[in-house]
């Protein structure tokens, strides 16, 4: 039985500076006063897993562990925190990766799921290790909104690598 795919077209490489970008205004995204309301995403984890899916030769445990440590210090969190809960969530993605993009859209989103909850349940655990109180429970819905924009995520990350659709029969791809 063949896999299904939305799209047929060959991707261009993806370019390492957009890489960068998009970790970077991830991480300005999550910078942003608003990013500690309930429901909001960790844009961070959310762009790391897509990297670490999609290109996890390039976006790994180092990423992580760099972005986790930007994280921790703007929070003013437990140092490590984030910095243990995103290497882990690089390292899980990109040991699942060909399992994820085996699947539509749709299903990698419900794939990604239980990657990002686990992100937020390691950070919870970590705060609580160290006496803080607990986030309540609404600190545990930004996965399943993060799970509900995989989809156009995905579109938009993946936007520069798409190629014309108009053929030159001269090119051999």
């Amino acid at each position: 039985m063949q896999p299904t795919f939305s799209s047929s077209r060959i991707l261009l490489p993806v370019r390492p500076w957009f890489i960068f970008l998009s970790l970077i205004v991830a991480a300005l995204m999550n910078f942003i006063p608003t990013a500690h309301w309930p429901g909001v995403p960790d844009w961070v984890a959310l762009v790391l897993c897509f990297w670490s899916v999609r290109e996890f030769r390039r976006v790994g445990m180092g990423w992580a562990f760099i972005l986790g440590l930007l994280m921790d210090v703007a929070d003013g969190a437990v140092l490590g925190q984030h910095c243990f809960a995103y290497v882990l969530l690089a390292y899980t993605a990109s040991l699942l990766s060909r399992r994820i993009l085996w699947f539509p859209l749709a299903q990698q989103a419900l794939q990604v799921l239980p990657l990002l909850i686990g992100t937020q349940v390691i950070q919870a655990l970590m705060r609580l290790a160290v006496g803080s109180d607990f986030p309540g429970w609404s600190y545990f819905i930004g996965p399943f909104v993060a799970t509900l924009l995989w989809i156009p995520i995905t579109f938009l990350l993946l936007l520069p690598q798409y190629q014309p659709v108009e053929q030159d029969p001269n090119r051999p791809i």
